[in-house]
C-alpha cells in the first residue's frame, strides 16, 4: 500500500510491503507542505525528481509543487513537460506507471527518490558484475566498482557517498524482508542511484539516510550528462516507464 501528499510534491509518505513500513519519514526540518520552498528541504519518504536530481533546480522541480490528480493519473508540469504516474497493488506488491508527455527531443534525469528505514547491518543487493560511478564530496564523478562494502549500512561513521549503479534493478535486505526495486524503459538509459550516509550530511547538523532511487539516466545532474547519459523523449512527445516494487522474506521464492 502507498500513501502520497498531492500537496507536498507529490510525495509517497508511505509504502507498507510484506507487512512493515519502508519509508523514512525524515529528519524533522519541515512540517506541512514544501510549497513555495526555493531550496530542498529533505522530508523523508519518497519524491519524484525530475528534470534532474542534482543541479539546478535541486531535486528537480516537482516536489515544491502542488500535483493534480482526475482520478486515474496524478501529474505536475516543469516547463512544457508534464509527469504522470498511477499506480496499483496488492500487500506485497506495487506498479507504477509513468508516462511523460513532452516536445520530442527533450533531455531529462527522473529518479524515485526513496529514503529507506533501515537499521544498522541493511544491505543494498545487485547484480554481479554491476558497475558504478562514484560521487565524491566535491568534484566530478569517478569510474568505480560495485562492492558489499559501498553497499553496507553501517554504523554512523561521518561519511556519506553517492553512486550511480548500471543496473535497472537493486533490492534491499533489512531484518529478515527484501524489498526489491525494478524499474523498465526499453531504449532508455535505465540505472539505480544510491544515496548512503552515515551522518555524513549536511555540515552542522548531519543524519542517517539511505537512498535507493531507480533511475532513467545515468547522472545525477542532467547539466553533466553526456552522450547516452540522460533519458530522451521520442517522436510523438510521449514517454512511458514502469517502476515495480514488492518486498518477500528473505530465503523465500521470487
Amino acid at each position: 500500500m502507498v500513501r502520497v501528499d498531492l500537496e507536498d510534491g507529490g510525495r509517497w509518505t508511505s509504502l507498507v510491503l510484506g507487512g512493515r513500513e519502508w519509508l523514512w519519514s525524515g529528519p524533522g526540518l519541515v512540517s506541512g507542505p514544501r510549497t513555495g520552498h526555493s531550496a530542498f528541504t529533505d522530508a523523508g519518504g519518497l519524491d519524484e525528481c525530475f528534470p534532474t536530481v542534482r543541479g539546478t533546480p535541486d531535486h528537480g522541480g516537482l516536489w515544491n509543487q502542488v500535483w493534480a490528480s482526475d482520478g486515474e493519473w496524478e501529474s505536475a508540469r516543469w516547463d512544457e513537460a508534464v509527469l504522470y504516474r498511477r499506480m496499483n497493488g496488492d500487500e506485497n506488491s506495487i506498479a507504477v506507471d509513468y508516462k511523460l508527455v513532452a516536445l520530442a527531443g527533450y533531455r531529462f534525469v527522473w529518479a524515485a527518490h526513496a529514503l529507506l528505514d533501515c537499521a544498522v547491518g541493511a544491505s543494498v543487493e545487485v547484480p554481479a558484475g554491476t558497475g558504478c560511478r562514484l560521487y565524491p564530496d566535491a568534484g566530478p564523478w569517478v569510474e568505480g566498482s560495485w562492492s558489499t562494502a559501498l553497499g553496507t549500512y553501517g554504523p554512523t561513521d561521518g561519511t556519506a557517498v553517492g553512486a550511480v549503479l548500471s543496473s535497472s534493478s537493486a533490492s534491499v535486505r533489512d531484518r529478515g524482508l527484501e524489498l526489491t526495486f525494478d524499474l523498465s524503459c526499453p531504449g532508455q538509459p535505465v540505472s539505480t542511484a544510491l544515496w548512503r550516509n552515515l551522518g555524513g550530511f549536511p555540515d552542522g547538523a548531519p543524519y542517517r539516510s539511505l537512498g535507493v532511487e531507480p533511475m532513467l539516466g545515468r547522472v545525477f545532474g542532467l547539466d553533466e550528462a553526456g552522450p547516452g547519459d540522460a533519458a530522451v523523449v521520442p517522436a510523438g512527445g510521449v514517454l512511458a516507464w514502469r517502476l515495480v516494487v514488492s518486498a518477500r522474506s528473505v530465503g523465500s521464492p521470487r
